[in-house]
């Protein structure tokens, strides 16, 4: 007598469970592997995720999304039909304004690339994680090739950044110093807290 897998005793069973996977796959992923997260044989999940194919492209009920075996393996992809929706659904949140956070974290990256993250979040004050991701997703900045001390990923400004602000090059970026106190404000500044 076989042995029952982990995912036939869930809701949905092993069909239900490469749905999970696959929804949340930014890239194909293999039967083999698929085979090897569920603990069932490769051909049990071959003819699930055949079967889940044809199911997607029902004339009885068909869906916005499909099923796509690749050369790499299987992942889910917005049917072609409906490119101009998407389309127009992904640039229009590529569109909205960056928040305050956000422009401040770029502006660190663009006078200071390339940065690490923990140097950002130094010189913000703040943690900048989930504002690096939005600025990665927006392809306003990108990994800088090499790796920085310690191994931390370092990060510069992209082109498509140049061409949102009008910049031909990095080196056309406005001077900070007209912005920065200067060494004689520093100094009154100083003995102003002192004598206090």
């Amino acid at each position: 007598m076989s042995e029952i897998a982990p995912i036939d005793q869930l809701p949905g069973g092993l069909e239900s469970g490469l749905e999970a996977v696959l929804m949340v796959a930014d890239s194909p992923v293999s039967s083999a592997r698929l085979a090897q997260i569920f603990d069932v044989p490769a051909a049990r999940v071959a003819a699930a995720l055949e079967k889940l194919a044809t199911e997607y492209d029902s004339k009885d009920r068909p869906r916005g999304f499909e099923l796509r075996r690749v050369a790499s393996g299987w992942r889910f992809y917005s049917r072609a039909d409906y490119a101009d929706f998407v389309s127009s659904y992904v640039l229009d949140g590529q569109t909205a304004r960056l928040s305050q956070a956000a422009l401040e974290t770029l502006a660190v990256i663009a006078y200071r690339q390339p940065v690490s993250r923990g140097r950002i979040s130094a010189i913000r004050g703040v943690n900048v994680d989930s504002v690096v991701r939005t600025l990665l997703t927006r392809g306003l900045i990108t990994e800088y090739p090499e790796m920085g001390d310690g191994g931390a990923t370092l990060y510069q400004t992209t082109e498509y950044f140049l061409e949102r602000l009008g910049l031909g090059s990095l080196d056309e970026l406005p001077a900070l110093s007209p912005y920065l106190p200067g060494v004689a404000d520093l100094e009154s500044l100083d003995s102003a807290t002192y004598d206090d």
